[in-house]
């Protein structure tokens, strides 16, 4: 067995040393290796990346690719989802096991259980709620979904997984980002008062049957750590200094940010549109940074503006943590012939979540 190349002698070595051996170790493994980067990843491991996109499309890439190691430069869901859909057919690697993510933290099974357990003292569950995970899940909370007739959504699809849900049953448990959920909702012509917060640190979530009996969106009180730093003065602040200006948003950020915002969509969403604007066009952008700034120096040369929303930084302090020394570690172990930090979800829970994940697929397809 080849011997483990050790990860601390990596962090001694500069981003330009790590860029020489990613790129070495990638002209080795050649088509062995797929390299994957989420649109939120910092410049110095994106640049590395075969194939780049939001959580939807690297989820179907990761289906898609015949490579023997996937190598994910995200966090931890997204590497999962790729074990998943790929059946464990391919070994897939997340270079820095501690790349989290803060939202997805906010729900876990047991709480989901709990919660499950409280509503079925209010109405049947499994006859009147439809759970819904965003893919900024664990496996485990997909795997629930698809236990219970639920399904899994993406910022890209959640309203065709909206519609597919409340035309099987009238009501929806959304977790674990209430802002995904809320501003998809309004979007569908579902009321504020048809919805409630969960709260999942309070008994029966801080809900009363009524509201519960009520609502069509049960909505986990969860949230993005980066979205959350974006307020409406942002917005206008912007329109009064730009009175032309367009705004963009996520749709995880709070209901009165996408409420000011002209456009709110996913990532792939805010490229896509910001790329078709035309030049001399000024938009205020409201989500992770460094998307934010490769976007504005893609459109610079065009004649298009693009600013951050928030005056402080606001990036996914999470996925920050793959840096070009972990990439250089897993691409220079894989040479060698040593997997490490494989990530592998147990059949028990990755049948069930296949199952939700499979089913968002064929929605959207």
């Amino acid at each position: 067995m080849a011997a483990v190349l050790k990860l601390d002698q990596f962090n001694l070595l500069d981003d330009g040393e790590c860029d020489s051996r990613i790129i070495a170790a990638k002209q080795i493994l050649g088509d062995r290796l797929c390299v994957l980067g989420h649109h939120y990843q910092r410049d110095e491991v994106f640049r590395h990346a075969d194939f780049t996109g939001d959580s939807l499309k690297l989820s179907r890439l990761a289906a898609d690719t015949t490579a023997e190691f996937i190598v994910f430069c995200g966090v931890h869901f997204m590497a999962e989802v790729a074990d998943i859909v790929t059946g464990g057919s391919r070994k897939v690697i997340l270079p820095d096991l501690a790349a989290g993510c803060s939202m997805a933290d906010m729900a876990n099974l047991i709480k989901v259980r709990k919660c499950w357990s409280e509503l079925s003292t209010v109405l049947e569950p499994d006859e009147q709620v439809t759970p819904v995970t965003y893919i900024n899940s664990a496996a485990d909370l997909k795997g629930f979904c698809g236990e219970h007739g639920g399904i899994v959504c993406t910022s890209s699809n959640a309203r065709a997984v909206l519609e597919w849900s409340f035309a099987r049953r009238e009501k929806v448990l959304f977790f674990p980002d209430q802002h995904l959920g809320r501003n998809t909702a309004i979007d569908m012509g579902i009321g504020l008062d048809e919805m409630v917060v969960w709260d999942f640190t309070q008994p029966m979530g801080g809900a009363t049957p009524e509201q519960i009996r009520k609502a069509k969106m049960i909505l986990w009180k969860g949230f993005c750590s980066v979205h959350q730093m974006f307020k409406p003065l942002h917005i206008e602040q912007f329109r009064a200094r730009v009175p032309q200006g367009q705004v963009i948003s996520h749709p995880e950020n709070a209901f009165e940010v996408c409420q000011q915002s002209d456009f709110v969509g996913s990532t792939e969403y805010i490229l896509r549109t910001v790329r078709a604007s035309a030049a001399g066009s000024h938009w205020l952008v409201g989500t992770e940074l460094n998307l934010v700034n490769r976007l504005a120096e893609e459109m610079r040369p065009q004649g298009v503006t693009v600013e951050f929303m928030s005056p402080t930084v606001s990036m996914c302090s999470t996925m920050f943590r793959t840096d070009p020394q972990h990439l250089a570690w897993c691409l220079d172990n894989l040479v060698g012939g040593t997997v490490v930090n494989r990530i592998r979800v147990p059949e028990a829970v990755a049948t069930p979540a296949r199952l939700a994940l499979d089913l968002m697929l064929e929605v959207v397809d």
